[in-house]
């Protein structure tokens, strides 16, 4: 699919990467909450969150104020590569998959740049035996390299193999530096358009059936529409 996945064009350095990975594991690192969404050992440590706490793992999208964990005060070469970003950054976390475990399909709505919001993967440790697939496809991320994907779409992951596949992740938002990024990479912003309209009207359509039914209920989706409706038009 259009937009699915961008290869960013930056490579980071391994041997700092792993070097500021093993500072992390001197901290306490999280079972991830989503226990329903995996098999296996999904780990997790935030080097930037809401509350400032390295086991504070949410995303926490309703929240204004984003703190650096103790954590990532040890690791100078992700500030480095945190602040080569040069756009507003949500949380930031390190997350772990461990050998013969896998994250099941799902999706995480709106994580996506086409909602103002856009996720970055760099892999720390990985092996060829991890697949990972959005929306029916196999992305293959290599050691060091930099990628974007649309986590709005279906995705799953898997490591079959005898290592752990350790990614730095970065929630960002969306602004002029990085539309100029993901235009230079290929990303079409016609398809995206594209995709938006038809998001938008479907939305209105639901609004007036909604309307037409005078619950409470139906208020309350109304309410949570619109408001969609205002953020998409925002971007």
């Amino acid at each position: 699919m259009k937009n699915g996945f961008l290869k960013l064009p930056f490579h980071f350095d391994p041997i700092k990467l792993k070097s500021d990975l093993s500072a992390c594991y001197k901290f306490k690192w999280t079972d991830h909450f989503n226990q329903s969404d995996y098999s296996g050992n999904w780990k997790s440590i935030s080097l930037r969150s809401s509350s400032g706490l390295e086991t504070d793992i949410y995303s926490h999208p309703d929240s204004k104020n984003f703190i650096n964990t103790p954590a990532l005060e040890k690791c100078m070469y992700f500030q480095t590569i945190i602040n080569s970003f040069d756009c507003e950054k949500e949380t930031i976390r390190l997350l772990a998959l461990s050998p013969d475990s896998s994250i099941k399909e799902h999706t995480d709505a709106h994580v996506g740049y086409e909602y103002g919001f856009f996720r970055i993967h760099i892999p720390i440790t990985t092996n060829e035996n991890v697949s990972f697939i959005v929306d029916g496809n196999e992305v293959t991320m290599k050691e060091a390299e930099c990628w974007y994907a649309n986590f709005h779409l279906p995705h799953s992951i898997s490591n079959k193999g005898t290592t752990d596949r350790v990614h730095l992740i970065m929630d960002c938002k969306r602004n002029e530096w990085s539309d100029k990024l993901f235009g230079q990479i290929g990303y079409d912003f016609e398809y995206e358009k594209k995709i938006r309209d038809y998001d938008l009207e479907t939305k209105k359509r639901i609004i007036e059936e909604l309307l037409k039914m005078k619950t409470e209920t139906a208020d309350q989706l109304i309410l949570k529409l619109q408001k969609e409706i205002e953020n998409t038009k925002s971007i």
